[in-house]
């Protein structure tokens, strides 16, 4: 394949200059004191072979591939944060760089065989990323040169730069939806977690969107009416929790929903009551799920920024960052399912 590509060499002919000459143009130095017409025939030429620059015999040079490793566990076959990839490269496009992507299924042995090949092609640096946000061990063969986590913090005393989401803020956000449409002492939440909210190494974002629910309704004087636990974040376990906060004495006027899926089976418990969102009962949310749009009423809900998360991750690792969190905002997808209360 590489036999008949143009070289260097072939180019600084075409364009009769040296091959020095020609190379600084191609290279954009300054105090060539060629002429103008003299760029023009080395671009020209360039054009017309379809040069492309020998980027190993440029690294040698520089040091640099421009190539960045992205690592992941989960990330590249999930529909829904596919986002963090497509951020990532566009981002690395823009600056010139390609993106070498992997994902190892949580299989160590894997990893490190994958982390082994990135970097014996001289990547630029490691982008390391989860699908769930939450602290994680970072292998040790990446710490050598520059590394962003992207969805992620890591253990150890030393710590990375990291890109999260801000939950915190996307918490207060929901919480301040509700308050402004009159909900008050009956508002309920669904998804308390031990195990998400005590266990950093499984999520970091239970219990940042907690500290910014209860601060926001503390801020207001406002206490929850109840809060349900669920075993897991899924359709069926917002169903029963609906169920039962519909067969308590003090029915709520809005539920705050800890992710989209424990929304869409509250949906379900309240069309089988008889009951209609927003005019029953207000719901709001975390994550913005494509189907989250799709119920009806669309479900108002806090959008995770997976796109401006992939992209602010490549910008830390080419221009550099320091070791605190990088946190990106949530934005509210404001739909129909919350009104004010009922009577």
């Amino acid at each position: 394949m590489g036999r008949n590509r143009a070289t260097l060499a072939d180019v600084a002919r075409r364009a009769g200059l040296s091959k020095t000459a020609a190379s600084m143009v191609l290279n954009g130095r300054e105090g060539t004191r060629l002429s103008a017409e003299a760029h023009q025939r080395v671009f020209a030429a360039a054009e017309e072979l379809g040069y492309r620059p020998n980027l190993a015999a440029r690294s040698l040079r520089t040091r640099k591939t421009a190539t960045i490793a992205f690592v992941s566990d989960i990330v590249a076959t999930t529909r829904f944060a596919g986002g963090l990839i497509r951020g990532a490269l566009d981002a690395a496009r823009e600056r010139d760089h390609v993106l070498l992507i992997t994902e190892t299924q949580g299989d160590a042995t894997f990893e490190q065989y994958a982390i082994e090949a990135m970097l014996d092609r001289q990547v630029d640096g490691v982008i390391y990323a989860a699908m769930a946000t939450r602290r994680l061990t970072v292998p040790a063969a990446i710490l050598g040169g520059p590394v962003v986590l992207l969805n992620a913090t890591s253990t150890g005393p030393d710590s990375l730069p990291c890109v999260l989401p801000d939950d915190e803020r996307a918490g207060r956000t929901v919480a301040t939806t509700l308050l402004d449409q009159g909900h008050r002492d009956r508002i309920a939440l669904i998804g308390r977690n031990r195990l998400k909210e005590d266990d950093a190494e499984v999520s970091l974002a239970a219990r940042a969107r907690l500290r910014g629910i209860h601060q926001a309704l503390a801020d207001a004087g406002v206490d929850l009416l109840t809060e349900c636990f669920c075993a897991e974040w899924l359709p069926e376990h917002g169903y029963a929790a609906m169920r039962t906060l519909l067969g308590r004495p003090v029915r709520p006027t809005a539920i705050v929903c800890m992710n989209d899926r424990l929304a869409f089976g509250a949906y379900q418990a309240l069309a089988e009551a008889g009951l209609t969102v927003p005019d029953d009962l207000s719901v709001v949310s975390f994550d913005d799920d494509p189907i989250a749009a799709w119920l009806r009423p669309g479900l108002s809900t806090t959008a995770l920024p997976h796109e401006q998360m992939g992209r602010r991750a490549v910008e830390i690792l080419l221009d550099g960052g320091d070791a605190e969190a990088s946190l990106v905002p949530m934005p509210l997808r404001r739909r129909r399912s919350v009104a004010a209360p009922a009577g």
